[in-house]
This record gives structure tokens, sequence and C-alpha cells, in this order.
């Protein structure tokens, strides 16, 4: 056995496996997008796999309710960019692969230019604009994706746009999911997430960029494995073996305008401005900061009496479904003075 491949040796042994399959693993490229609960375990282990170039994209920081999950990063890391503290942390595990940070908000602009560069996609992100993105990218390329995604007890996985036998691609996100209202769906900011069950996930998303990798096993291709964490059972839901959509291209990745609580605290003192919580009756009960209150599923409803001539800041706790709600404005008003609060009212309460 090379020198090179004797930290591998105990995978290399494997049925099936070899130095051919430790080589096609070194000479991979794999984009994980999302340095996160999903991403972290993922990445980490795909970087001891010995995945040859390693790519990681992220835009946000670390932040202390990250930690729990997000086993890459440590209290001190606080405010600082987790895409870099990622590959540094990874290099040190694995000093002859390659890592690559890509410090960047993936969007309908970059997607294509970012992905052209990997094989393999690993979704790791924590929003369905992203997700739909990432999923209709790879389609477009004719690359596979990893789905993965978590939310309190229960988890997913899935890979989607593999090429079969007779040339027709499996299904993809959009198959099984062709719509979500992402607005009447919580992150696991808002409705929780045992942190357990992003290691679960994240590590079988690795698992199975590295079987596509190495061509070993069957992969969860045409079907979804969905995990429940509290009964530790999983089933596996098949959905079919070509897929039924039509991708041709991208849907424009929106800008949401946003606003930090000290810019928001420092306007209220001397502007005129509308406050909207987005929040349910009982997160409002709870603690709020003033303003209108019009839970998410009444936007559509609010949009029609919108005053588009004030200043409006829209607010929830994490601030995920208050970018929805300016989206809904957005699409109705483009030209509407609206923000949401970024960070959410956790934000306020810190700052």
């Amino acid at each position: 056995m090379k020198p090179d491949f004797l930290r591998y040796s105990c995978q290399i042994a494997l049925p099936g496996f070899s130095e051919d399959g430790q080589r096609r693993l070194q000479n991979s490229r794999v984009l994980v997008v999302g340095a996160g609960g999903l991403g972290c375990p993922a990445a980490q282990y795909l970087a001891a796999a010995g995945v040859g170039t390693l790519g990681i994209a992220d835009s946000d920081t670390v932040s202390l309710n990250n930690l729990h999950r997000q086993i890459l990063y440590a209290p001190a890391d606080e405010g600082k960019k987790k895409v870099l503290l990622a590959c540094e942390r990874l290099q040190q595990q694995n000093p002859d692969i390659q890592l690559v940070p890509h410090d960047l908000r993936v969007t309908s602009q970059n997607i294509m230019e970012l992905i052209s560069h990997y094989d393999v996609i690993v979704d790791g992100t924590d929003n369905f604009d992203t997700r739909y993105l990432l999923n209709d990218a790879g389609v477009l390329a004719g690359k596979p994706v990893v789905y993965g995604a978590i939310y309190q007890f229960e988890g997913q996985v899935a890979v989607w746009n593999i090429k079969n036998e007779n040339g027709t691609k499996s299904p993809n996100y959009r198959d099984v999911f062709p719509q979500v209202d992402a607005a009447q769906i919580p992150n696991c900011a808002e409705g929780g997430v045992i942190p357990t069950l992003a290691g679960i996930i994240g590590c079988m998303q690795a698992n199975e960029v590295i079987k596509y990798i190495t061509q070993t096993g069957n992969l969860l291709a045409g079907k979804v494995l969905v995990f429940d964490a509290q009964t530790m059972q999983s089933r596996v839901i098949k959905i079919g073996d070509v897929t039924q959509t039509h991708i041709s291209r991208l849907i424009e990745t929106v800008a949401i305008p946003t606003i930090s609580a000290d810019e928001l605290k420092a306007l209220l003192l001397d502007a005129a401005i509308q406050l909207i919580d987005v929040r349910s009756e009982e997160e409002r009960e709870d603690f709020n900061i003033g303003g209108e209150h019009v839970p998410m599923d009444e936007i559509e409803n609010y949009r029609d009496r919108f005053d588009i001539g004030t200043k409006t800041v829209f607010y929830c706790a994490s601030g995920a479904r208050s970018a929805e709600a300016v989206k809904i404005i957005k699409k109705k008003y483009p030209g509407a003075n609206v923000f949401s609060l970024g960070g959410g009212l956790k934000s306020w309460t810190i700052v």
C-alpha cells in the first residue's frame, strides 16, 4: 500500500472499495454549500475520507446559538466567518487534501460558475430559496445533489439528479416538493432541532457522496430516507426512477432588504416607521417590540391594504419569516420601502 494511503487503510480494506476507490476519492471535487449543522459533519467526514478537493460555501458568521449542533466551532469563534474557520480546521484534520473556501452568498448570479468546478454538490442549506437554486443548478449542469434537511426530531436524506443506465435522470427536489410555502415552515432557530440529528443526517450525506464517488453500494436516488431521532426509526420512501419535472432556467435570486437592530433602534427615535410583527399570537404575547400584528398566514391579504408610502420593517424571531413577508410585499410593490429585521428579535435582545 502506498504511504499516502496508510491513513485510509480501514476503508480501503472494505469489500469492493480497494485502492481504486480511494484514488477516485483523491481525484474527486466536492462542494458543500452551507457550513452549519449539516455542512459541518458532512465536510468533516469527507475530509477525513480523503476527498481530494473540498469546497465550502457560506457567507455567515458564528453565533453562540449555532454551537450546540455546528461542531467545527467554539465560543471564541463568535462573529468569525464560518467558511474560513471550517477550512482551517479541516485542513488540520487532513493536510493532504485541498480545502477551498467560498466566502459568498450563493445566488442565481454565481451558482453556475461556482458548481462548474465540482463533481458533486452537498446541500447543507437552511432555506428553501437556496435549496431550490442548488437543485435547479445541479439539473442544468448535470451534477448530482446530495440533499439533507433537519427539523426538530426528524431528518431527511436523498440524492437528486443521478444519471440512469438508459440516459434518463433520477428525480430531483422539485419532483418531491414542487413548491414550498417557506413562510409557513419555521427554521431550526424558531422550531428547534435536536443537535445529534444534525450529525446523523450530515454523516448520511457524506456517506452518499462517498458511495457515489467510489461506486459502491446503492444510492438514495429515486427515494427519500426519513429518520426519526425520538424513536430511532427510519423509512425509505420510493418516489420513482425518472424525473417528471422540466427545468430550463434558474429563478432569479431576490435580494431581501434588511435592517440591523442597531439601525432600527436609531430610526425609532426620530423617524416615522411602521413595525409589523409576523409571528404567532403566542409568540407576540411572550415578547414584542410593538407595531401591528399580521401573522404570516395573513400577509397575502394584508398586502392589498399595504401603505407603500411608509417605511416598514417586518420582524419575527430569527428573520426568516420576516424576509418571506418582505418578499411577498416586494412581489406586488417592487418599489416599496420595506425591510426585514436582520437576525430577528434574537439580535434585538443582544445589542
